[in-house]
């Protein structure tokens, strides 16, 4: 049985997933971190890494970029799998990731669905075939409780894009303050945060009397939670380095 830590066990995403786990026998929450210390799905909850006593397999991260350093830090000092769902990480704290990956096995994704993962190759596969006469412009939604924006998945769908295009397209995120036509070198980046929405993102590509459009809605996070347990359970016991969903879906 795969023992879990689970950061960020009293958020939205930390909840979803502690239901998830309980109902499988293929793995237990051992223990969580949280700012919040309430524990009431079975399992003790510390405000700290240091005060962690247990001893897990991997560590789930569903938390806050603010807690990166100290997640990390018990993870290298542990040498622990650490499985990373973050959202609104910095240039720095993804290059901090890429660095730990050289001593522990780090598994970082912008999105933990398969559905996403899916949008994105097939993104990358639409840049490529449609050449330069299309405008790409991504539309991200979610609810009105989500800090960061423009959504880490959408970054991670114009990151995709972009190892496709020559020369790179630089990212745009508000016009309103320029007066002046589209740059046909840009992706625009859009954000939407209203309800409940769990999340959407439609990736358009819009040409000469033509638009294509591709699109993800998720309905419940569930999936997400699907997804990182998955991965949890795909990292215990690896050898160091940097792992994606590419990995998981296709291990060969």
């Amino acid at each position: 049985m795969i023992k879990i830590l689970l950061s960020g066990a009293n958020g939205r995403m930390g909840k979803a997933i502690s239901h998830l786990v309980a109902e499988t026998e293929a793995a237990e929450i051992l223990c969580g971190v949280d700012i919040n210390t309430e524990s009431t799905e079975g399992f003790p909850v510390y405000a700290s890494f240091d005060a962690v006593q247990e001893t897990p397999d991997v560590i789930i991260d569903f938390s806050n970029p603010a807690n990166f350093e100290a997640l990390m830090g018990y993870a290298l000092a542990k040498k622990l799998p650490v499985v990373v769902a973050t959202t609104g990480l910095k240039k720095e704290q993804k290059e901090m990731l890429e660095k730990a990956a050289a001593d522990i096995p780090v598994f970082f994704s912008a999105n933990m669905s398969l559905g996403v993962n899916l949008i994105c190759e097939l993104a990358k596969k639409a840049a490529r075939f449609l050449g330069e006469g299309f405008d790409i412009e991504i539309v991200e939604r979610h609810h009105n409780q989500k800090l960061d924006a423009p959504s880490g998945t959408a970054l991670a769908i114009a990151d995709a894009i972009n190892e496709e295009l020559t020369p790179p397209a630089h990212y745009v995120y508000d016009r309103h303050s320029v007066r002046k036509k589209r740059d046909p070198g840009e992706i625009g980046i859009h954000a939407v945060r209203g309800g409940t929405i769990v999340g959407d993102h439609t990736v358009i590509f819009a040409g000469n009397n033509e638009v294509i459009e591709l699109h993800h809605s998720a309905n419940s996070r569930e999936i997400f939670a699907n997804g990182a347990v998955k991965a949890a359970m795909f990292m215990a016991g690896k050898k160091p380095g940097f792992y994606s969903m590419r990995d998981l879906i296709d291990p060969t």
